[in-house]
């Protein structure tokens, strides 16, 4: 709102209002106070990161202005507009370890926003609005923001932009979120007038050392945000390390791709400081606007003329008061300080009316303190006054007064500012210990009320693995009646609140339910001092005259549970129509005038039904919440904040996690999977939940557990996607029985026969030891634990895949292999601890791997069906099976169903819960024609997926890129003559005649996206190809002539032999190895000492003295793969032995083997 104040109006004494405040509470509240309130009184600090603009918080060459305007854009950049997926959604918190997230920028910038993030301030609005900020400090234009976006709840799909891409790559991924190719171009020119290159990151781009602390700035003004990057680009001096330097060489130079891709036509219409200005705000504002489908964003935000904050009525000792706290923000920016006397506060009693007791219903008010923003400043005007109890208040306005006599009556929109005084916190007799958490919460309830239930929903932040964004959850706490004093009752209960961040949670305190409630709403717990002081009077208990049910002060709240998570929606507005007009009055002796402008009402903030959880970060010595008013606000964004519920009246000193369950033993906290249920057997919801009923409902299923507090999900195995979880995130307290844990949002709490082991024969990832397992089965009524041959949901920090196949020709994992007699899962997982799987074959034969080969698939668990040699309760896979696992953050092998895949495709959008659960104990099945991973385009074969390069293309030929057309035949035409092809993110296509060196093999369910021109073929996803190859084309480097030497060392060739799949044991049963540099030479020399060796898999080498009888000689034609460390040799092949003996032995073993 600007007030003009030049115009013949102010020489009468009267200024006419430009703008309309929003009408207060509005959702826009705390996002406008972090925005505007920058520096002096009442600072939010926000901006201190980056203001200046010079600031090098993440150390010496790291800008951090530089740093939030990247984080913004490569959170948004993985949008895909045209099928509604993602946009600015905060799911890079879970993205910064996938290759296109480099370096410690984002890290950092999301970490620096954490302790800003609230029900009211979702981390996507906090990424828009660093937006605002950085370009603002460092000069640039203001961009305008909007409120409203929904946090994530997962990573999204790959696909920010790289440097390597050619200019049809880049013109398609911008076109995907939703720019044009002018806009591709001013968006990157805008990005980039900031920061520069890290070596740290780009080595082949900046080599270290050649530019001071490694850093290479994009244009000589490295920390203002001008056109210096446009006008040096455009006469030849650019330094811009994307541009020139050996970034050309290597065809790195994106920003020269980009900006030269209309023969510069847009990048010199940018140049000009004004042009370059008005072109930066608009593509900015479109940036940080493209968000998921559902989402709807405010409009801009703007300051307050007139703005209350932190208001508080507390109960006084003096029965007779409401002490009345605060402060009103008046922004001076267009209506200096100087010509201000003070404000004026005209407010009416509960009931509506103007008798407030034996004095008036006005208080006077003086400046004490100022504060500005980056364009704006503000004055601070505290309120301190006592109230009278029988007559309270029910809403206020405000008059500012002029030095010139002049007064301006500013309402609230016609609305009056909004205080109920039926329910309030009673500060001082709350308390917090912020190093436990330990809170108690008192409210003061009008006596007309006291018979109503109270309660207190608390907002709170806890640590997630995988993300520096904490969780928002949320708990509701029964508060108990307490002594009545004079006019109010007191109410209070007491709890702890986890997380190590409980002064950055906040709290509603609500009386009643429905239409009648009222609440004193967003409650900062950094208001709360460390010690509750007693409320020293007691006296007769009086009823004060309530007000009205359709009096301002009865603000309706409604309370509602979801019917998935149980979280409690927390709602209260103020009555005010869609379309509302404001009324200022300037008052003179001689005039008055009225004027009214239309206000649309800002939108609630909603935020994501599942809230990312975060590690514990450092809490500003400074909190950067800010204390809101008592006034109720409504917020979608409550309603889906994972909660649970405390009674006070009930101890909960009993709430712990239980090791035993009638036969059934406790696993642990457990992740579910990734679009899919962990447990996919038969489901339950209701509100009564226990672990009791829970188990009942599961009888007959291996695993069971509870998640939300309410719901029961059973089942027989566990998804391979999902994976254990600290025993800490499963938070949240059953509905029949608040000694319980029930699970928490997306984690079950995990209960298994097959989870109860003897502590001498196996170990397995539990929340307890043996000791205390052992403890608790004799001192519960649980069962004494017994042995049976079961498969083990988790081994150490690994989780059971299933049975898998080994590899055509190839095995399966190809690191590390270990074999002995005394094998068990446990031996497995601890060897292979540096590896992502491993895997147990054979009952004595163990694989790591960091990968699992393509051609390696899923097998029935009944073909793994051999038992440990070391344990006979464990299974070690069977003959070329292997029983697999993998590390918690190791990526799933199982190909998805159409269903999963598109749930993964969908993964960063925002969907409600459904309603309510019912039970899923079977399948529906479809006939319609499902897309599917062609074996073949002739002349190619499939290979699987494929990760791109890091920092290359996998496949470094020519490429192209189709929107509409990408088919697999196209790609293949468009490739023939290479030995590959490979298509990606369903309209793009590369080419070559080799794979860089640090692509990898990925699991084919992170191929998933269908092709533009072929809805019924897959092509590729996020940074995978579908690839082929043409064996029919000569590598670029032809493979030696392998042969079988005769003699290895002391030995000679025997033969080909097999190995004994049907008696379960290996031919040469003696010490084993593998190695990548294997060769005959090798493994004759590690088998010193023993009669026979021999190679097999390329890679693998076995002993012994004898060669077991059910080994048979084949044709030597069988063993013709390639030793893995002497290209012209043979070492064996699939189940199939290269066999040499000593001379002495050769003759008499190999006629008894035969």
């Amino acid at each position: 709102m600007k007030l003009n104040g030049l115009s013949l109006l102010a020489l009468l004494g009267v200024v006419a209002q430009t703008g309309a405040d929003p009408t207060w509470p509005s959702s826009i509240d705390e996002v406008e106070e972090i925005m505007f309130q920058i520096a002096s009184t009442r600072s939010r600090k926000f901006a201190d990161s980056v203001n200046p603009c010079t600031s090098q918080a993440s150390g010496p060459g790291r800008h951090s202005a530089a740093e939030w305007l990247r984080t913004a854009f490569h959170d948004m950049s993985t949008a895909h507009v045209p099928q509604g997926l993602g946009g600015l959604d905060a799911s890079l918190q879970y993205e910064l370890t996938n290759g296109e997230n480099a370096g410690p920028g984002f890290a950092t910038t999301l970490t620096w926003m954490a302790p800003y993030l609230s029900r009211r301030s979702p981390m996507s609005d906090l990424i828009a609005l660093g937006v605002y900020t950085s370009v603002r400090a460092c000069g640039g234009p203001a961009v305008p923001i909007r409120a409203g976006r929904i946090d994530a709840a997962q990573a999204g799909s790959p696909g920010v932009p790289q440097p390597q891409n050619a200019i049809g790559i880049f013109r398609n991924q911008f076109a995907r979120m939703g720019f044009t190719p002018e806009e591709m171009i001013q968006l990157t020119a805008c990005g980039h007038t900031l920061g520069g290159v890290h070596a740290s990151q780009f080595p082949d781009i900046v080599p270290p050392g050649t530019t001071p602390n490694d850093h290479a700035s994009f244009d000589s003004s490295v920390a203002v945000f001008d056109d210096k990057l446009v006008t040096e680009y455009l006469n030849g001096t650019t330094q811009n390390p994307l541009v020139v330097g050996p970034s050309r060489s290597i065809n790195r130079h994106s920003d020269f791709k980009v900006f030269s891709s209309d023969a510069n036509a847009t990048i010199s219409a940018m140049a000009g400081a004004s042009n370059f200005g008005d072109t930066c705000r608009t593509v900015l504002q479109k940036m940080i606007d493209t968000v998921p489908p559902g989402v709807t964003l405010s409009e801009p935000i703007t300051p307050y003329l007139v703005k209350p904050v932190q208001l508080q009525l507390t109960l006084s000792p003096q029965l007779g008061g409401l002490d009345f706290t605060g402060l009103i923000r008046v922004r001076t920016t267009d209506m200096p300080l100087s010509t201000i006397q003070g404000l004026t506060i005209n407010y009416k009693n509960r009931n509506g009316g103007s008798d407030c007791g034996s004095g008036p219903c006005s208080l006077h008010l003086s400046v004490q303190g100022v504060g500005r923003g980056f364009d704006d400043t503000f004055a601070w005007f505290p309120i301190a006054q006592q109230l009278p109890v029988s007559s309270g208040i029910s809403s206020f306005t405000v008059t500012i007064r002029r030095t010139d006599g002049s007064s301006l009556l500013v309402d609230n929109n016609g609305n009056g500012y909004p205080l109920q005084d039926g329910v309030f916190l009673q500060r001082y007799q709350s308390c917090l210990l912020a190093t436990s958490g330990t809170t108690t919460l008192s409210a003061a309830i009008r006596n007309d009320r006291a018979d109503i239930p109270v309660k207190a929903v608390v907002y709170y932040k806890t640590p997630q693995t995988g993300s520096v964004v904490p969780a928002l959850n949320s708990m509701t706490l029964e508060l108990t009646k307490g002594p009545c004093v004079g006019s109010y009752t007191l109410f209070s209960a007491s709890t702890t609140i986890p997380g190590g961040r409980s002064v950055e949670a906040d709290f509603d305190i609500i009386s009643g339910e429905g239409s009648s409630a009222l609440v004193d709403s967003f409650k900062k717990a950094n208001i709360l001092g460390g010690a509750c002081q007693p409320f020293p009077a007691t006296g007769l208990c009086t009823t004060p005259t309530p007000s009205p049910t359709s009096s301002s002060s009865q603000t309706p709240v409604s309370t509602e549970s979801s019917g998935v998570s149980s979280a409690t929606s927390v709602s209260s507005e103020p009555t005010v129509s869609s379309e509302s007009s404001i009324v200022s009055r300037d008052v003179s002796t001689s005039s008055e005038l009225a004027v009214s402008s239309e206000l649309p009402v800002s939108s609630e903030l909603p935020v994501s039904s599942e809230l990312p959880v975060s590690s514990e970060l450092p809490v500003s010595s400074e909190s950067p919440s800010s204390e809101a008013s008592s006034a109720p606000l409504s917020s979608s964004m409550e309603s889906s904040i994972p909660s649970s519920t405390i009674s006070s009246t009930v101890p909960t000193v009993s709430l712990h996690h239980r090791e035993f369950i009638g036969e059934y033993r406790l696993v642990s906290c457990w992740t579910e999977g990734d679009g899919a249920r962990a447990l996919n057997g038969a489901s339950f919801a209701y509100d009564s939940m226990t672990l009791e009923s829970c188990m009942a409902n599961c009888a007959g299923f291996d695993y069971w557990g509870t998640e939300y507090g309410r719901e029961c999900y059973c089942g027989n195995s566990l998804h391979g996607s999902s994976s254990s979880a600290p025993l800490g995130e499963c938070n949240m307290v059953c509905g029949g029985d608040s000694t319980q844990y029930c699970g928490a949002g997306n984690r079950l709490e995990l209960y298994s026969t097959t989870a109860i082991r003897s502590s001498s024969t196996s170990s397995t990832s539990t929340s307890t030891s043996a000791s205390s397992a052992s403890s608790a089965s004799s001192t519960s009524s649980a069962p004494t634990p017994t042995e049976t041959l079961a498969r083990l949901p988790t081994v150490s920090n690994y989780v059971h895949v299933g049975c898998q196949t080994e590899g055509v020709g190839v095995r399966a994992l190809g690191g590390a292999a270990l074999a002995d007699d005394d094998m068990t899962l446990d031996m497995c997982a601890d060897f292979c601890s540096d590896f992502a799987y491993f895997g147990a074959e054979y009952g004595r034969e163990c694989y790591c791997g960091d990968s699992v080969h393509s051609s390696s698939e899923p097998a029935p668990l009944e073909e793994c069906g051999m038992t440990c040699a070391g344990n006979p309760f464990q299974y070690c896979g069977a003959g070329n099976r292997l029983e697999l696992y993998r590390a918690n953050n190791a990526p799933s092998i199982i190909v998805p169903t159409p269903t999963e895949i598109s749930s993964w495709a969908s993964a960063s959008s925002t969907q409600e819960p459904p309603s309510s659960l019912t039970i899923t104990t079977s399948t529906t099945t479809t006939t319609e024609a499902s897309p599917s991973h062609r074996p073949t385009v002739s002349p190619y074969i499939l290979v699987g997926c494929q990760t791109e390069g890091t920092g290359a293309r996998a496949l470094g030929g020519p490429s192209y890129a189709s929107g509409t057309e990408m088919t697999l035949d196209a790609c293949a035409e468009f490739c023939e003559g290479y030995r590959y092809f490979g298509t990606q993110y369903s309209a793009e296509c590369f080419c070559g005649n080799s794979l860089h060196d640090t692509s990898l093999p990925a699991p084919l369910s992170e191929c998933p996206m269908l092709c533009s021109g072929n809805p019924s073929e897959y092509c590729g996803g996020p940074n995978r190809l579908t690839l082929y190859r043409n064996d029919d084309m000569p590598s670029e480097e032809p493979d030696p002539e392998p042969r079988q030497p005769p003699f290895a060392g002391d030995f000679v060739w025997v033969g080909c032999r097999t190995e004994p799949v049907a008696a379960g044991a290996r031919a040469l049963n003696g010490s084993a190895t593998a190695s990548d540099d294997m060769s005959n030479e090798a493994c004759a020399e590690f088998c010193d000492g023993f009669a026979y060796f021999g190679t097999e898999y390329g890679r693998e080498c076995f002993c012994g003295d004898e060669i077991h009888e059910e080994s048979d000689e084949v044709d030597e034609e069988e063993c013709s793969m390639t030793c893995s460390g002497a290209g012209d040799e043979f070492c064996g092949n699939s189940n199939r032995l290269s066999v040499y003996g000593r001379d002495e032995d050769t003759d008499a073993d190999t006629d008894m083997g035969s």
